[in-house]
């Protein structure tokens, strides 16, 4: 191998690693926000609404915790969806229902970074055993869409 080859491959490889989010074995996809997380939070709310889902519950843990005298970093759960999207899924696979509507964390990490994450539409398919779902890509567009929006300036 060359040495422009060599350098040009470790670019490759760098430019892949910092332009999608990180993601785990588990299916959660995780994105890093440029905001604080309540900033992040109200942004994710206003681009699903905006969007014509419903928003069933915006949950502050952080608060509940406070309730009982613990202190817990900022972390915001919000649950929405639209039959639209949920509902064609759920007939590939009723037991889609268990991981339906969407749920979108938003947390601070002890290093003061936020973060946002969700589970992959694709990992939900292939845990109900319906990878080909035709429904998936365009979740999975939409989520990708509405965290990218929610942690941007």
């Amino acid at each position: 191998m060359t040495m422009k080859a060599f350098w040009t491959s470790k670019l490759v490889v760098l430019l892949l690693a910092t332009a999608v989010p990180a993601w785990s074995a588990d299916g959660l996809i995780k994105l890093t926000s440029s905001n604080s997380p309540a900033v992040t939070m109200d942004r994710l709310q206003a681009i699903v609404t905006e969007k014509g889902m419903k928003v069933f519950a915006r949950i502050n843990h952080a608060t509940g915790a406070a309730k009982i005298g613990k202190t817990l970093r900022p972390t915001e759960l919000l649950i929405f969806g639209n039959p639209q999207g949920g509902t064609p899924f759920m007939v590939c696979a009723q037991t889609v229902g268990i991981d339906l509507p969407i749920k979108v964390l938003v947390w601070e990490d002890a290093a003061g970074k936020v973060w946002l994450g969700y589970n992959d539409p694709a990992y939900i398919a292939k845990r109900h055993g319906v990878s080909d779902c035709k429904v998936v890509p365009k979740m999975t567009g939409a989520l990708e869409n509405f965290a990218r929006y929610a942690t941007s300036q």
